[in-house]
């Protein structure tokens, strides 16, 4: 099994490697790509040393089984035909192809078998807030089908990469230390503040982060669902939170939807509140599952559930999602 990481020095590029190793995924090569910036930079994997190549159109993808990009939906689009041209599967986590019709968008605990028809070698990861959201729906859709989501986003600083997580760091210490704020990834201070933008305003009042959870959810759910959705930058280091309101065409019961989430693949049900235990970014970091608690009757809906999520934006909302697509196919030889 040849395995290519593209944007090997980036936040998920780096989590990649590290999920890559715990599930112990088959490698027999790995080949790091990257920019002229990080090409050369050496990073270890199962005690090797693997130096970052310079991503270029060549031969190098010859015998790759497998290629998990993440270095932007431009480097995405330009080095596709190159990455695919020898049969290799592109996972591509980036926004180049989500909405292609040509390209799956795949949760492998919602709709895995979607990645079996990938006419172009191409399979989409979905945006990280869409990912979690979706794992947590899938069971209750399976109870009654979801007409609306109504969603508020927490989503931390680690959804804006490496350098935007090593910047709100830096804002606490200038902070700390009477010092001028840097302020660079973001339009605004990040640390003590909550920022109601992610992603470019669109025509219609919302942002394309918005819009993502709009458009992806109804292509990972086959679903005419619609979702209305607030997404805002806070700062929490690593691991996205969302609150969100669901309305289902029957009306369900607590217990149902807490049964129903218990049981699905790849989420916690942590709700007590008799015990304050519900799911935060605090702990979630660095965990496989998307964790679910505050479940309960929405109060303006006959037919709505309202609950929170948090899970880990670079682990299930990126890397881990992708390499789960691999495993479901390599599962499926």
């Amino acid at each position: 099994m040849k395995v290519a990481i593209v944007g090997a020095s980036g936040a998920v590029g780096q989590e990649f490697l590290k999920v890559l190793e715990e599930r112990n995924f088959p490698i027999d090569e790995l080949l790091l790509f990257g920019s002229e910036r990080s090409a050369g930079r050496k990073y270890k994997f199962k005690g090797k040393e693997c130096e970052v190549r310079l991503l270029q159109h060549n031969d190098d993808f010859k015998g790759v089984d497998f290629a998990f990009t993440s270095a932007g939906a431009s480097t995405s689009k330009e080095f596709a035909e190159t990455i695919t041209k020898y049969g290799a599967v592109m996972i591509d986590n980036s926004s180049a192809f989500r909405m292609d019709a040509d390209v799956p968008l795949v949760v492998p605990e919602c709709n895995a078998e979607d990645a079996l028809n990938r006419p172009r070698g191409i399979i989409a990861n979905p945006n990280c807030t869409t990912i979690m959201m979706v794992v947590v729906l899938k069971p209750i859709e399976q109870l009654s089908h979801i007409t609306r989501i109504h969603v508020a986003s927490y989503q931390s600083a680690s959804g804006a990469g490496a350098q935007a997580m090593a910047e709100l760091e830096q804002q606490y210490k200038e902070l700390v230390e009477g010092k001028p704020v840097t302020v660079n990834k973001f339009a605004y201070q990040l640390a003590y503040n909550v920022i109601p933008q992610i992603d470019v305003f669109q025509d219609n009042g919302y942002t394309k982060e918005e819009m993502k959870m709009f458009n992806e959810t109804r292509k990972i759910l086959h679903s005419d669902v619609r979702c209305s959705a607030m997404c805002v930058r806070i700062s929490a280091l690593r691991s996205h939170s969302e609150a969100v309101w669901i309305e289902t065409e029957k009306p369900l019961d607590v217990k149902q939807v807490q049964d129903a989430l218990a049981a699905a693949p790849g989420v916690t049900l942590q709700d007590d509140p008799a015990t304050k235990t519900y799911p935060m970014p605090l702990f979630t970091g660095g965990k496989d599952d998307i964790y679910v608690g505050r479940v309960r009757k929405d109060l303006a809906n006959e037919n709505g559930i309202t609950l929170w999520l948090s899970g880990d934006q670079i682990k299930k909302g990126a890397a881990l999602n992708a390499v789960q697509i691999a495993e479901y196919l390599i599962s499926r030889k």
